[in-house]
Order: C-alpha cells, then sequence, then structure tokens
C-alpha cells in the first residue's frame, strides 16, 4: 500500500491510499460514506487488488488521516465533498493512470458524489452500495426514525455550537464531523425531497448530466437505504444506465447486511464477486460517450 497526498486548488490535502495489482485492468476510486474512515473499506480495497484492480481509498477532508489538528472553524460542508473532495481524487487517479479505466464503488455518501459529481463521466462505470435520499422522514422503523430526528433536530445544532464541530464519536456515530458538514447534512434531513429540494445543489440537473452506467445496490435489513430513499436518489439520473439491485440478506445466505454490512469481510466472501464481474465487465467495454 503507497501513501500519497492530493492537493486541493485551495492547497488543502487529502490523505488517500493506493492498492496495487500485478496486473491490473483498471483503477477503482471506493468514495467514503459519512463519517466512516477509509481503514474501514481496507478489506474490500485488498480484495480488488487481488482481483486485478489498482484501488484508491482516502478521508474526505477532516476525517481520518485528512483530519486537521483541530475541526473547530473548519470552513467546509457536506456540499464541498461531494463536489470538491470527490472531484480532486477523481482527476488525480485519472492522471496517475491516464492509462488505465477508471471506475467507482461509493457508500452511502460516496453514492450521492457518483450521482452529482462533475466528472463522474470520466468513469467507465459506478457501484452505488447502501445511497440514498436521506430523509428522515423515509426511515423504516419508529424507533430508528426517532434516533436519527434527535440526532439531527436536538444534538446537532446543540453540540456543534457547544464543540465548534460534531463530537460523533462520543456518540458512537462513526468519525467526528466538521460543524458545516454535519449542519448541512441535518438540514437536508429535513427536507421532503433531501438535497433535491436545496436550490443551491441543483442536483437533478446535475445528475441528468451523468451518462456513466452504474450498479445500484440495496438490502433488505438497511432501514435507511429502503427501497423508497434509493428511488429517491436515483430517479433523476436519467441519462444513464442504472441497474439496480435489491438483496435479502437470507437470499445471499447471509444472516444481517445492514447499512455498512458490505464491506465486511464476512460478507463479502458472499457479495463481493458479483461487483467484481461487474466492474470487470464495464472496464473491458467501450466507454459511454459523455
Amino acid at each position: 500500500m503507497e501513501s500519497v497526498i492530493i492537493v486541493l486548488p485551495n492547497r488543502q490535502t487529502i490523505a488517500a491510499s493506493v492498492w496495487t495489482s500485478t496486473a491490473p485492468v483498471a483503477v477503482v476510486l471506493i468514495h467514503p460514506g459519512t463519517g466512516i474512515a477509509q481503514r474501514y473499506y481496507e478489506p474490500f480495497a485488498r480484495h480488488l487488488a487481488a482481483a486485478g484492480f489498482h484501488v484508491v481509498t482516502y478521508d474526505y477532508r477532516g476525517i481520518g488521516r485528512s483530519r486537521p489538528a483541530s475541526l473547530r472553524g473548519m470552513d467546509i460542508t457536506m456540499a464541498d465533498w461531494l463536489e470538491d473532495d470527490v472531484g480532486a481524487v477523481t482527476r488525480w487517479a485519472a492522471a496517475r493512470f491516464a492509462e488505465l479505466p477508471l471506475l467507482a464503488v461509493g457508500h452511502s455518501l460516496g453514492g450521492h458524489a457518483l450521482a452529482l459529481n462533475s466528472t463522474t463521466n470520466l468513469l467507465h462505470g459506478a457501484v452505488l452500495v447502501a445511497s440514498h435520499a436521506g430523509v428522515t422522514a423515509t426511515v423504516t422503523g419508529l424507533a430508528e426514525r426517532l434516533r436519527i430526528g434527535l440526532v439531527m433536530r436536538v444534538l446537532t445544532p446543540l453540540l456543534t455550537t457547544i464543540y465548534g464541530y460534531m463530537p460523533a464519536r462520543k456518540l458512537g456515530l462513526g468519525e467526528d464531523l466538521p460543524a458545516g458538514v454535519m449542519r448541512q447534512w441535518s438540514r437536508w434531513t429535513a427536507l421532503p425531497r433531501y438535497f433535491f429540494d436545496d436550490p443551491a445543489m441543483d442536483a437533478q440537473a446535475r445528475m441528468a448530466r451523468v451518462r456513466t452506467p452504474l450498479l445500484v445496490l440495496g438490502f433488505a435489513d438497511d432501514p435507511w437505504a429502503n427501497p423508497h430513499a434509493i428511488g429517491m436518489l436515483v430517479a433523476p439520473l436519467v441519462n444513464a444506465s442504472v441497474a439496480r439491485r435489491q438483496i435479502a440478506p437470507r437470499d445471499a445466505g447471509l444472516a444481517a447486511i445492514g447499512h455498512m454490512g458490505f464491506f465486511r469481510q464476512r460478507v463479502g466472501a458472499l457479495l463481493w464477486p458479483r461487483v467484481v464481474d461487474w466492474l470487470r465487465d464495464k472496464a473491458t467495454a467501450p466507454k459511454e460517450a459523455s
């Protein structure tokens, strides 16, 4: 594994890792979910490298190895992650591995980026894993809706004001988050159509520009990325070839998958080969016209 630093135009940096294959057919970028450090995706990255892909993992600014000494006063939003961080990593990989097809896998928020980002049409194909419009009202189960509502409506404004960032680790909610990221996410979750109701995002028009083939994976025991919420997210991808797969854990021989499970090795042994085959097929097929 090679550690690299990707420099953005504003001179801020993103910490990334490159997992190399001896005979690569393509490069796969792994775009993380919210508050999830790149180390979580290491088993999947190693599997892809063994299957014949170079792989790039990274941390959004403010997360994991991309976290500065202090998150207080860090001026960054979730929209910045979706466009600037993902765009910088994609352009860096396209330049570093110019001779290889470029692919991507986006987990949750990472799938949002693939649907929105101006660099997505550089890709030969992309997989969205448990990606959904994160409207609190669409979460399956009353208890989970109430929990998410408490975090977003009560704890977010309170704790980001007290600490200057979201101390998510203290709450068992993953990595700490910059205040601007958490506050914008909180606002989106309260809107009927998530960021589609934020005029500044222009999400519907941006998604209509995407022409990259997409594989969209959902899991029957995921209370957040349920079929309705996934449908809300992908419906505006009107010019992309979108293949949706809804997987029930029992049908895959698993006890559970949920929102996070796809990237765990015990699940991966059964589900990753399907994704590897899809990625390899897109890497070797002619690229869709953008």
